[in-house]
């Protein structure tokens, strides 16, 4: 998968997401993929104090990015 396509995944994945932050008034931005391992997203809104964003991040953002993009490892929220 080159880099465009790698970039098209990952959006698609967090298009998948965004309803479900944005119904508890929180989004998410793509901050940017680094060697095409490892994504770095911003948490906003609603989810900057949230108490579970962690959980969030881990079990529903990394985990739809994971299946857009198999080969992304990590996912880390840059504040």
């Amino acid at each position: 998968m080159t880099s465009i396509e790698l970039k098209n995944n990952v959006e698609k994945a967090l298009d998948e997401i965004r309803p479900f932050l944005q119904s508890d008034g929180g989004d998410i931005s793509l901050i940017s993929i680094d060697n095409d391992t490892s994504v770095k997203v911003r948490l906003e809104g609603a989810c900057v104090g949230c108490t579970v964003n962690q959980m969030t991040l881990k079990t529903g953002v990394e985990m739809t990015i994971k299946k857009y993009a198999p080969q992304i490892l990590e996912v880390i929220n840059v504040e």
